[in-house]
């Protein structure tokens, strides 16, 4: 859109549309690695790729700040209390990860663990709730220290709470709408 242009007029560039992931592309990482990961991870529905080199991965579906189109990377996760926990470290650099950025612009998000999709509504845990799931995570994957001593940036700590079933209009893991194919 130019200056001046509404979402009335570009309705495909509003972020305001229904998530309708089934009649959308989903563009994987760009990155290499994570591309072949996310590949793998879909073509077995989890199978391959949910244990990544000793640790557990998800795959999780943004909605682009900017572009409004899906994306998806595998992050590493944790668990506590029914909710799921990633740490936007982008490997310590001084920017925080592109997915982060999306979820907080647009905090509705498709999750995919293992074979299992859903949808979540992603927050970043504030300063007091941080602390004890910080611990949680740096115990799964020690380097989150090493990525938050090498940059000024707090290291954001995202939660992704579960929602109902055909919430968030139907937006799933995969980028796709309705249950999950049966393996």
């Amino acid at each position: 859109m130019t200056s001046g242009q509404t979402s009335e007029q570009h309705p495909e560039r509003t972020s305001e549309r229904p998530l309708d992931p089934a009649a959308e592309p989903v563009s994987d990482s760009p990155v290499g690695w994570v591309a072949n990961h996310v590949r793998g991870y879909l073509a077995t529905d989890g199978r391959k790729g949910h244990r990544y080199q000793g640790w557990n991965t998800l795959l999780l579906t943004t909605r682009g700040r900017r572009s409004s189109l899906l994306r998806r990377t595998a992050l590493i996760y944790g668990e506590h209390e029914g909710r799921y926990l990633l740490v936007a470290s982008n490997g310590g650099s001084p920017r925080h990860p592109a997915w982060y950025l999306n979820l907080v612009a647009h905090p509705e998000v498709g999750v995919q663990v293992g074979a299992e999709r859903f949808t979540a509504l992603a927050r970043t845990a504030d300063r007091r709730e941080k602390a004890p799931l910080w611990a949680l995570m740096t115990e799964i994957f020690p380097l989150y220290d090493t990525y938050q001593n090498a940059t000024e940036r707090p290291l954001p700590l995202v939660v992704l709470e579960r929602r109902e079933p055909g919430g968030l209009n139907g937006l799933n893991g995969l980028g796709e709408t309705g249950p999950a194919p049966a393996p």
